[in-house]
């Protein structure tokens, strides 16, 4: 390529550059010319905007976009001055000239011929022709594919705003520039999230200062108490009648001292600075290669305001688009996996929620059909609300729909509350459309949102008011690459909650905990909520703590809650995400991982996976009971029994003549809940009866003896059954007595145990 290729090449990129901005801005000004022609900001936005694109394609050698750009200007200018009103074929017209004049300036785009040009030329002439004002122009034409995200580039592209130089360049911008006018360069997303990953290491490297500083002042004390003891030799020596060398070596080895302790003390100050300054410059390092992450919401919004207007043109339907806090920043991640989720809830709108201008007059409201979308932080977290006036959601229609397609019966169906009726809208392929057109009913859309949403650990939310409008509330992360998360410990070893999961951090007594059908459950906000080991689903080993209060996290995923008991709170840490090796797969209940600021791992734990887990041990039977009582304590006061009979007479029985005789006794209502508390606490003695629900006495006395840590504990049958056979059976199972319920009295059974075990004292 010659050197003026290369120079053609050149301006053309700028060209394109260039045209992207100012047809964002063009779009943006006729959207708002069309709600009022007359203003005057407006009119002076795109005029100049128009003219600067002549301007740059006169430069550059480009004659198609002169000519659009010239009749656009002219346009623009003649309602200026008066001499037009724009009409709603006015800006048609303008809108068409926008995307010609993109076209012109994408490279690769569709070709745009002469006769393009002079079809639009002509076009533009007569509108401009005051005797000619009512000629036909159709609406912008809208493509579909729109609607859809765009393909990643190979290599993902970020943006970086700088500060902006202090003389303007001129001619041409051979830089994009953010409103504030800072200069935009472009940046791999590989490099960004290499930058961030050192500068978040270099963050963590810095706090290993800290242990050699607390060394060197320790050592520092030290030198002093030194010092110290030898002036203290030196004053008992005085009474000694030393020798002139002796005195001299003392005097030596005390200055030696003294040098080295003011030395020590030069240097442990300057490498306390230097410590502090090098943790300030890193997090300052850090906090800025995060920054670069985020992104302006208006990012994922260009466009979008144009997409409402032309599909509503090309439905008949008038339609605004009003955007709330559009300025909100974003991680470009998240940005881009809400793209798709956005164009599909912005068509539902625009094609299910608002309705015609005649239907809306008749209903007493505005011709034109309004759509809200607001932007927010609200606990860490980004919070969307898009909202429309139009009709709502028929119910009717929806009962009707969801009994033609056999999802529930026409009984069940009446019951059904509305937030029960609205979930059905999120199934996959479900649609109150019965014809498919480009826009709806191919069974295409808020199904593919709500699997969007919570790939990224979001939630969202559909209300509805019938003939006043629909609102979908969504709420995922405002980053991907770092978490705000409350740290803990399990098993002496570190692991995060994400915070956005997190309903409270609690201290839980070992009275405050009951049993519901066999499960260990607390009082929370007017509910029972069941009660997990955060160590039984991590399968680390068990907590061996003295303390008595449980440490509780109550997470929750929608409208499923737990607590998980931890062993330590460690506090709250926002973490910089650190994926796992794809080698490993999907690693059960984590998410990924992250560096401490002591470079120590932690494990990011996976909620929605730990959900999962905790319904699979209910089902299976598998979930192990907590016990916080302090064990040692325990022990060495009195003997435990575990008494376990699912008729309430026997068990009291049983466990009032036990505690009488200073025992310390815990009850189970049937084998299954006696095998979870036998493998989650310690017992020195079972006492079991025979015919149980769930699991009978032989299968828990036949598990025991196969479990290494439970099989030498003693074991009492306390039957109705009294038959040689049964006995045989029991004692064959593994239990070390039988005793028939129909003989025994108090002091048999005690007699027994007292056999078995000794006294209730050790």
């Amino acid at each position: 390529m010659t050197p003026e290729q290369m120079r053609d090449a050149s301006l053309l990129e700028l060209f394109s550059l260039e045209a992207e901005a100012q047809t964002q801005v063009l779009n943006a000004g006729l959207l708002a010319l069309e709600r009022n022609p007359t203003q005057a900001d407006q009119l002076e936005a795109c005029m100049r905007a128009a003219h600067s694109l002549k301007g740059a394609a006169r430069i550059v050698g480009v004659d198609a976009g002169v000519s659009v750009s010239h009749v656009m200007e002219d346009c623009l200018v003649s309602a200026q001055e008066g001499r037009l009103y724009l009409q709603p074929e006015h800006i048609d017209a303008l809108l068409q000239g926008t995307d010609l004049l993109m076209r012109i300036a994408t490279p690769g785009s569709a070709n745009v011929g002469p006769a393009d040009i002079d079809a639009y030329v002509g076009l533009m002439n007569r509108l401009l022709d005051g005797g000619d004002s009512h000629v036909s122009v159709a609406p912008p034409a809208f493509d579909v594919s729109q609607l859809l995200l765009p393909p990643e580039p190979a290599v993902p592209v970020v943006e970086l705003a700088l500060e902006a130089d202090t003389a303007p360049e001129p001619g041409l911008r051979s830089r994009r520039r953010t409103d504030t006018g800072e200069r935009v360069l472009r940046v791999t997303a590989e490099r960004l999230n290499s930058l961030l990953d050192l500068s978040s290491k270099s963050l963590v490297e810095t706090q290993r200062l800290k242990p050699y500083l607390v060394t060197l002042q320790r050592l520092k004390r030290m030198q002093n108490s030194g010092l110290k003891a030898l002036d203290n030799l030196r004053d008992q020596l005085k009474v000694l009648d030393l020798s002139h060398e002796a005195q001299e070596a003392l005097t030596d080895a005390r200055r030696i001292l003294a040098e080295s302790q003011h030395l020590l003390s030069e240097q442990t100050a300057e490498l306390d600075e230097f410590g502090w300054q090098a943790g300030q410059r890193a997090q300052s390092l850090y906090d800025t290669a995060l920054a670069c992450r985020m992104r302006p919401f208006a990012d994922v919004l260009v466009g979008q305001e144009r997409m409402v207007r032309d599909l509503g043109r090309a439905l008949g339907k008038q339609i605004r688009l009003e955007i709330d806090g559009e300025k909100t920043q974003v991680d470009r991640d998240v940005l881009e996996k809400l793209e798709a989720p956005l164009i599909h809830l912005l068509r539902n709108a625009v094609d299910h929620g608002i309705e015609t201008p005649e239907q809306r007059l008749l209903a007493g409201k505005p011709a034109e059909g309004l759509i809200r979308l607001r932007i927010s932080h609200q606990a860490g977290l980004l919070a969307l609300q898009l909202s429309d006036d139009g009709a709502g959601v028929d119910l009717e229609r929806l009962r009707q729909t969801i009994v033609e397609r056999q999802l529930s019966t026409a009984s069940t169906v009446a019951q059904l509350s509305e937030e029960e009726l609205l979930a059905f809208l999120f199934l996959p392929g479900f649609s109150l459309r019965d014809t498919v057109t480009e826009v709806s009913g191919r069974g295409v859309g808020l199904d593919a949102v709500q699997h969007m949403v919570r790939l990224l650990r979001g939630a969202i939310v559909l209300e509805q008011t019938s003939g006043q409008g629909s609102r979908f509330s969504l709420e995922v992360p405002l980053t991907l690459s770092v978490v705000r998360s409350l740290v803990v410990e399990v098993a002496d070893e570190a692991y995060a909650f994400p915070l956005a999961h997190i309903e409270r951090m609690r201290d839980l007594m070992p009275d405050e905990i009951v049993q519901l059908e066999g499960r260990q459950h607390f009082w929370h906000e007017g509910q029972h909520v069941g009660l997990v080991a955060a160590s039984q689903l991590l399968q680390r080993p068990p907590s061996q703590s003295e303390d008595e209060t449980l440490k509780v996290v109550v997470i929750r995923e929608r409208d499923v809650v737990y607590g998980v008991a931890v062993e330590r709170f460690i506090g709250e840490r926002t973490l910089v995400v650190l994926p796992l090796d794809p080698r490993l797969g999907k690693v059960q209940d984590i998410s990924a991982g992250a560096l401490l600021d002591d470079g120590s791992a932690v494990l990011i734990v996976d909620v929605e996976d730990m959900l999962r887990s905790v319904d699979k041990l209910l089902n299976t039977g598998r979930l192990e009971r907590i016990d916080r009582r302090n064990r040692h304590a325990a022990q060495l006061t009195r003997k435990r029994i575990l008494v376990v009979d699912d008729s309430l007479t026997v068990r009291e029985l049983q466990r009032k003549l036990l505690i009488n005789r200073g025992y310390e006794v815990a009850v189970a209502v049937d084998g299954m809940d006696g095998w979870n508390a036998l493998r989650a606490e310690h017992f020195d003695l079972l006492i079991t009866d025979i015919d149980m629900p769930r699991m009978d006495g032989i299968e828990l006395v036949t598990l025991l003896r196969r479990d290494n840590r439970l099989q030498s504990m003693p074991v009492m049958v306390v039957s109705y059954k009294d038959r040689e056979e049964d006995r045989r059976r029991g004692l064959d199972a593994g239990a070390d007595y039988y005793l028939a319920k129909a003989s025994f009295h108090d002091d048999a059974l005690l007699d027994a145990v007292v056999e078995l075990i000794g006294g209730a004292q050790p």
